[in-house]
């Protein structure tokens, strides 16, 4: 699952949680608090390298091969 999708997820998870407990209760703080987690882990992210651009597109390629002992 990518971090966009727990984005997705943690926002639907926090506006039910708020909607059902209200704004002020400790469960919607705790949902929104969730949220900014992920959303802070996404920001930290490092961009991708030329090389993993390139794994994406060919994953056979010898560069891209991961050998294990």
């Amino acid at each position: 699952m990518s971090l966009s999708e727990v984005v997705s997820q943690e926002l639907e998870q926090a506006r039910s949680i708020c909607s059902t407990y209200g704004e002020t209760d400790p469960h919607c703080r705790a949902a929104w608090d969730a949220v900014e987690e992920v959303l802070a882990a996404r920001s930290h992210k490092a961009p991708p390298t030329s090389l993993d651009i390139y794994c994406e597109e060919y994953p056979e390629a010898p560069e891209c091969l991961i050998y294990e002992d």
